[in-house]
């Protein structure tokens, strides 16, 4: 089958794919019985809805698709547990991990404690002092003033760290991926224990506390008393599900649809301090949380406090909101000229290791890289060369690491694999996205061996370098009204891409950077008018510099139709993927 386009290596060196002849079948069948617009029923058809489930689809409501919270083992004496603190005013302490996903599952906790008039004690321990997830030191300290321990977005592994809790208990709210074993506590409430069926390991942790709220309020309905307003916390979970890359499926398109809807009310105050400072112009989107919002939360535990973001998204004082998103701003303006550096040094590691020998897996390792940009420098190797991807900082002859996988390929099993292979001192993770401390000098082997693990995963994904088309598009058709319809179908981001449409034989008549890794260009074709489209780190890769030059020539372009607001009107943005020039 000849490419679409013609395009056989665009300036990605990718193929473009035309779009699937049995799924355009199935949209227009689709499109002919829903009456559904024909780009909605693409997206409905790809996700394998039915007429009849369209509707719903379409609207996801949380009554509908909120699962019983009592599916998961322990929640039901985690939830009992976690009521009769609030009730009896007991010392609560929740201890998180310093990501968007623990900074916003905490506050969550804090939020429903607080609005029965409960206050609790944050720990969020220091990436670089104490690493990840639960320490003996810090579980013993708090266990010492504390009547409860409240573990989120870890402590499923941390069998020694929890035992220094004692008489302590100890609930742990988690997501990744469980052990043979369980740590001690009171509970451990986590979709991927290894017991549980799987059927909701696609919850982030915010899911996990959510559901776990769920069920605590109905205790206290029950008891006859005042409930905590969890749908007005819907922000939180929506935010966390989205920098967390968890799958947009099931209950989680219905958390992050109403959840943005409750972010754009801007009721939380530390999130429209944030909003501001990112100058985020319009509704928030899915994009937003991902791109502009998490990047910033995330940066005072990767170069500054780890406790920032947490505290900013719990803080209900305006002027603290401001200064605290002002900080967490400046500290993401640091974190990227850390990851600058670190990404050059990783990607060249990276080339040579590949160009010496081929294999699965892209792996760099380098002193005194900071630990707290390893993670994001792994997602931009990942971006780069389309492979599970480990970058690992080295400091006294220990590595911290992190890992970024691609779809298709479980890199928090195999990595828990190495840990129980004592290849690694620690490690574990999701699916998507994992961590590790390793030996200096085991590095090579631990990486050998995680490539093995990877390979036959690796081979079934055949065309992975492919782009896929979702269909052609001119700029007319690329209008305000057609955004608000394909918005219906959203939200977009992990397993529910948002459709990528392709622009043939397009004028370039501007192109300019923004910032040190951004492009901007505008296009048109023949009669109508032009579209403003931005390709975010392009510059970091070869679309950036290949358009550098492009203005007056054809390029046929793909990508992302987002909103954008400008002067107060809406306006239609294509989000570049890639381009080819028309030969």
């Amino acid at each position: 089958m000849s490419a679409f386009l013609n395009v056989e290596n665009s300036l990605t060196g990718r193929r473009w794919l035309s779009p699937d002849p049995a799924l355009e079948r199935a949209a227009e069948a689709l499109a002919q019985e829903s009456a559904l617009p024909l780009p909605i029923a693409r997206v409905l058809a790809s996700r394998e809805v039915t007429a009849a489930d369209a509707q719903g689809y379409l609207e996801p409501k949380l009554r509908d698709l909120l699962p019983n919270p009592l599916r998961l083992r322990d929640m039901a004496p985690a939830a009992e547990r976690i009521v009769a603190a609030a009730n009896s005013g007991q010392r609560v302490a929740i201890f998180a991990d310093y990501d968007v996903d623990g900074g916003s599952s905490a506050a969550l906790l804090i939020d429903w404690f607080r609005a029965q008039g409960r206050e609790t004690t944050l720990y969020i321990p220091d990436r670089i002092d104490e690493g990840y997830g639960p320490n003996a030191p810090a579980i013993s300290q708090l266990a010492s003033a504390h009547d409860l321990i409240i573990c989120v977005d870890c402590g499923t592994l941390s069998h020694d760290a929890l035992a220094a809790a004692k008489d302590t208990d100890v609930i742990v709210l988690d997501h990744h991926q469980g052990g043979e074993t369980l740590p001690p506590a009171l509970a451990v409430v986590n979709p991927n224990r290894q017991d549980e069926d799987g059927s909701l390991g696609h919850l982030c942790a915010a899911g996990v506390v959510f559901l776990t709220l769920v069920q605590a309020n109905k205790l206290l309905r029950e008891s006859g008393r005042a409930q905590p307003d969890l749908i007005a916390m819907l922000d939180l979970v929506a935010l966390a599900t989205v920098a967390d890359v968890a799958p947009l499926i099931g209950v989680n398109r219905a958390f992050v649809r109403q959840g943005l809807v409750v972010m754009a009310r801007r009721e939380r105050v530390g999130l429209s301090a944030l909003s501001d400072v990112a100058r985020l112009d319009s509704a928030p989107s899915a994009f937003h949380l991902g791109f502009l919002l998490g990047p910033r939360i995330n940066a005072g535990g990767r170069v500054g406090r780890a406790d920032l973001g947490a505290l900013c998204l719990s803080t209900t004082d305006p002027r603290r909101a401001e200064a605290l998103a002002k900080q967490l701003d400046e500290l993401n303006r640091d974190r990227r000229a850390i990851e600058a550096a670190v990404r050059d040094e990783a990607l060249a590691q990276v080339e040579a290791h590949l160009a010496a020998a081929p294999g699965p897996l892209a792996w760099a390792a380098g002193e005194g890289w900071h630990p707290g940009v390893v993670g994001i420098v792994a997602a931009r190797v990942k971006e780069a060369v389309n492979l599970p991807s480990v970058v690992i900082g080295v400091e006294r002859g220990i590595g911290k690491g992190s890992a970024r996988s691609v779809p298709g390929v479980d890199l928090g099993r195999a990595i828990q694999r190495l840990a129980s292979e004592g290849l690694l001192i620690k490690g574990g993770g999701h699916a998507m996205a994992a961590g590790l401390t390793v030996a200096e000098e085991l590095i090579p082997q631990a990486m050998a061996r995680l490539a093995e693990l990877l390979s036959r995963e690796m081979a079934e994904r055949s065309g992975v370098n492919d782009l896929r088309i979702s269909g052609l598009l001119d700029p007319q058709g690329a209008s305000v009204e057609m955004m608000h319809l394909l918005e219906r179908a959203g939200p977009f981001g992990q397993a529910a891409p948002a459709p990528r449409f392709a622009f043939a034989e397009q004028l370039v008549e501007n192109v300019t950077t923004m910032g040190d890794s951004h492009l901007r260009l505008r296009f048109r074709s023949p009669g109508s008018q032009p579209v403003e489209a931005v390709a975010w780190g392009a510059m970091n890769g070869p679309l950036g510099p290949g358009m550098l030059g492009a203005k007056g020539r054809r390029f046929h372009l793909a990508g992302k139709l987002e909103l954008s607001l400008w002067g107060g009107k809406e306006r239609v943005r294509l989000r570049l993927d890639d381009a080819a020039e028309v030969a």
